[in-house]
Parts: C-alpha cells; sequence; structure tokens
C-alpha cells in the first residue's frame, strides 16, 4: 500500500491510500462525497480508533452515515473544543491538510493568568521546542483591562502540530483553561450547537479556503506576508 508492503490489519482510507496487488491497482467502492462540520466537546478524539478512549468525534456525525468511512481535516486534542471537519472526500481532506494551501484556523483560548500586551510578539516570533518552531500568526487580547492584560485571546494559525498552542503558552509560563477553535477559513462555528453537525455545501467548503479579514485589536500583534516579523497595533505595548 502506498509503495510499501501492506500489514494485517492495516486500514485504507479511500481517496488516500493507492493499494496495488501484483502491479496493479485495486479500487475500493466509491463512496459519495460529504463533508460535516461539528462542534467538539472536551473529551472526544480525533481518531476513528483509540485504545485509551472509546468516545470519538465521529460519533457526532448522523447514524445514516455510520456506513461511511469518514476521517479528520485537521485535528482538535482531547481537551479542546470547537469546529472539527469530518470528510469522506480524501481530495478535499489533503487539500485542507497539506501545507502548501494556507487554511487559517481561528481559536479563542483562555489562560489561568492574565496574559500581558507586552508579550504578544513572542506568540507571532515564536519559540523552539524540540527543534521545531512553534508560533501563531497573530495574536490579540480580548476584553484587556486596563492595564493591558487580559486571560482572553484570539489566536490564528494555518500551521500546527498536536498541542501547538497549549506547548507554546506553556513554555511562555501560562496554562491554557479552555481552548476552542471558532472559525476555519470564513467557515464559523456559530449555529452549529455543541455535539451537534452541520452537511456543508459546496459554498460552505469554498469557505474553509478563504481568509477574510479580521477587525483590528487595540492590543494585537500579526506576522507580516511581507517577511518583516511582525506589526503591532499598540506600538506603545512592545516596546
Amino acid at each position: 500500500m502506498n509503495g510499501k508492503p501492506a500489514v494485517a490489519g492495516q486500514k485504507v482510507v479511500s481517496g488516500l491510500d493507492k493499494v496495488t496487488v501484483s502491479g496493479k491497482s485495486v479500487r475500493g467502492t466509491t463512496q459519495p462525497k460529504i463533508t460535516v462540520a461539528v462542534h467538539k466537546p472536551r473529551g472526544l478524539v480525533c481518531s476513528n480508533e483509540d485504545p485509551h478512549h472509546a468516545a470519538t468525534v465521529f460519533d457526532l456525525l448522523p447514524r445514516e452515515f455510520s456506513r461511511f468511512r469518514f476521517f479528520c481535516a485537521g485535528r482538535l486534542d482531547l481537551d479542546s473544543e470547537g469546529l472539527v471537519i469530518l470528510t469522506t472526500d480524501g481530495d478535499l481532506a489533503h487539500r485542507l491538510m497539506h501545507p502548501s494551501n494556507v487554511v487559517v484556523k481561528r481559536y479563542h483560548v483562555v489562560l489561568k493568568a492574565p496574559f500581558p500586551a507586552g508579550r504578544l510578539g513572542q506568540l507571532v516570533r515564536g519559540v523552539v521546542i524540540e527543534g521545531e518552531r512553534l508560533k501563531v500568526e497573530r495574536a490579540a487580547l480580548i476584553n484587556a483591562d486596563a492595564g493591558g492584560e487580559s486571560t482572553d485571546l484570539d489566536v490564528h494559525m494555518h500551521h500546527g502540530r498536536k498541542r501547538e498552542i497549549r506547548l507554546l503558552f506553556q513554555r511562555l509560563g501560562h496554562e491554557v483553561k479552555r481552548l476552542r477553535r471558532y472559525q476555519i477559513g470564513a467557515l464559523q462555528l456559530k449555529g452549529i450547537p455543541l455535539r451537534a453537525g452541520k452537511v456543508l455545501s459546496t459554498k460552505d467548503i469554498s469557505a474553509l479556503f478563504l481568509n477574510p479579514r479580521t477587525p483590528r485589536a487595540r492590543h494585537e500583534v500579526c506576522a507580516l506576508t511581507s517577511g518583516a516579523e511582525t506589526a503591532s497595533a499598540d506600538k506603545l505595548n512592545e516596546d
């Protein structure tokens, strides 16, 4: 499979995996292309099977979809919540997850202790953990107090490794209390109840690849596409 010998029990994902027998391609049963946006609660894993957690995000799919093979196009960890895309469309999943396609994901982060505006630049510049730089593309304080601090932040990123946001804040000395993904591209979580889902139309799917402009915040730092490191909406807070 995919140019390597298959092993017993190995699963094949339609549309992503290529299976050959004696040099000839083996085609599986064609599935309808279905894409669902679900509102994941904390406590569910984004995996088809997990020996340590019986409850998965796929439990949120309507019962009539149980005969189809879905997979996550961008996961959230066990303790995080919010917008997750489940699809039977392998090509779409590849487009959403491939780093060459800039798919912006937006998060509401709640910390246990207030974060100062003067340190927002550290989130965008990033930190190196195990040889890999973890960073975000935008960080902004939500409802900052008079001293320019808040426990709530709006964070945007278009890449991402497992638990990257949590690890980034942890390295900067802040523990994440709650992490909620509220938007992917231009598709919002708003209107999808907790543990419910919405079958996406062609227009909805196209929205996943858009990046609408975000209203400027008083305390924010954003990465610049020009190659400069960061730009701040409040330069005084960076001094």
